[in-house]
């Protein structure tokens, strides 16, 4: 996976549960697409060069995943939020 991939921005519902969930710092289990699973605490979202991350902590380190990379993410508040491009 290459981080030259152009970046194709996801669904702005998708996009406004992840800021949700940033605001509570809540703890998501992710899918991305490429099969890794991981748990994190949703900390932050950010724009560099017209690509979008999202910033999680895990296990005291921060990790910055890009949003069109993750298949999937849940969280007992919000269900199980299945990604799609805009």
């Amino acid at each position: 996976m290459s981080m030259n991939d152009t970046y194709q921005p996801i669904n702005c519902d998708d996009y406004d549960n992840l800021e949700l969930a940033c605001q509570q710092h809540l703890m998501l289990t992710l899918e991305l697409k490429d099969g890794e699973v991981l748990k994190g605490k949703a900390s932050d979202l950010v724009s560099r060069k017209n690509v979008e991350y999202l910033i999680v902590e895990d296990a005291g380190a921060t990790r910055e995943l890009r949003l069109d990379k993750i298949a999937s993410f849940s969280h007992p508040q919000i269900g199980t939020v299945v990604v799609s491009e805009s």
